[in-house]
């Protein structure tokens, strides 16, 4: 440890090619993970932006947006519960934007609707709407989208559009509703209904379900799937159901296997990368290892310093790394484009580089394990 820390500060300048490959190997599967987390979780943005506790739809929905019509038993089976303090329905509607209602207008935009009560204990999108945003959805035919996509939409607030030839109204736009395929559209239950064109907007898409304080929600979960009588349906927790929906889009669809593809991608070159700088290193010093070698000191030691080096060299390059993340992470939440990270994933890719580093370490002393003394003196 001493040697290598000591070779480390020394001959900085020559390892500053080594660090930059490990941070910018870093940079990039960090990036990664966040763009997938970001991405995938705009999937389960519904859930997450709602103080629901548990979530009741059609049995065998893979993600949010293939829920099917329930039976309206099922709410009443619901509020009898004495863990369950409020119901709320939630209606979700496929539809299509456009900024007029004639075809000559221009492509329909593909939107989803989702129908909420806007009252102040709401608990649909109770996370992201604000106590006005919900009072300007009790207007008739008011809507609310993400900022990001009003370019996409070409509207701006204030002005009026029309959903599958029903006219609404932009009463304001939010951060934090991008949507995976399509744009993410909120209204009141009342005008979702009037969207809907299937007939079948009289049955919620799911019942949003509040339990009573100290309640526990697993516990609860399982007693209300054994009710019988009320219709299919199928009752998961907020997290179980928010976990589901991201891993279908992520596992399921080749837009998540492309995703982990390049990341594998990113991992193999930085490997490659962080070894070539690791062996020009070792390489300049081949004098250095060959008078210890003939000193006696053992090819294992030496190798033992080489490793500590490029351990050394990737703990400084994610260090970069996630400095440099930080500030593209504020660039992309300044651009309004979807990232997420926590600590448990930051862990995962910091292990994975500092692998990807010790990985490049054992490249560049394959040389010296093999030379002799003689040979390096020349």
């Amino acid at each position: 440890m001493m040697l290598a820390s000591i070779w480390l500060q020394r001959e900085w300048r020559n390892f500053v090619p080594a660090v930059l490959a490990v941070a910018f190997s870093c940079l990039m599967l960090a990036l990664q993970a966040a763009l997938v987390m970001g991405i995938f979780g705009s999937a389960a943005v519904y859930i997450h932006s709602s103080d629901a506790d548990l979530w009741v739809g059609g049995p065998g929905t893979q993600s949010v947006n293939f829920g099917q019509p329930i039976g309206m038993n099922v709410e009443s089976m619901l509020r009898v519960h004495p863990d369950v303090q409020a119901v709320e329905p939630y209606l979700w509607v496929d539809a299509n934007w456009r900024g007029a209602p004639t075809p000559q207008a221009g492509a329909a935009v593909p939107v989803y609707v989702s129908g909420i009560e806007p009252t102040l204990q709401g608990l649909a999108f109770s996370r992201l709407l604000s106590a006005d945003m919900r009072d300007r959805l009790n207007a008739p035919g008011a809507v609310i989208v993400d900022r990001a996509d009003l370019e996409q939409l070409g509207t701006r607030v204030g002005e009026r559009a029309w959903i599958n030839d029903v006219a609404v109204d932009v009463v304001g736009a939010v951060a934090g509703l991008r949507a995976l395929g399509g744009v993410n559209v909120i209204a009141s239950m009342t005008t979702a209904r009037e969207i809907d064109e299937t007939d079948q907007g009289v049955r919620p898409t799911y019942l949003l379900v509040s339990l009573r304080v100290g309640a526990d929600p697993i516990t609860t979960r399982d007693a209300l799937a054994n009710q019988s009588g009320v219709g299919p349906y199928q009752v998961w927790t907020a997290e179980e159901f928010a976990d589901q929906s991201e891993r279908y889009w992520l596992l399921e669809t080749g837009a998540g296997a492309a995703v982990l593809f390049m990341a594998a991608i990113v991992f193999i070159v930085g490997a490659v990368v962080t070894g070539q700088a690791l062996v020009s290193v070792v390489a300049r010093a081949s004098r250095e290892f060959a008078v210890l070698m003939a000193l006696g000191v053992s090819r294992s030691a030496l190798c033992r310093v080489v490793l500590v080096l490029a351990a050394l060299i990737g703990l400084v390059g994610i260090v970069v790394g996630m400095l440099g993340t930080l500030l593209l992470f504020g660039l992309a939440t300044w651009r309004d484009v979807p990232v997420g990270m926590n600590l448990s994933v930051a862990a995962v890719c910091a292990i994975a580089i500092l692998g990807l580093s010790l990985c490049s370490g054992l490249f560049a002393m394959r040389g010296l394990v093999q030379a002799e003394p003689a040979t390096l003196l020349r």
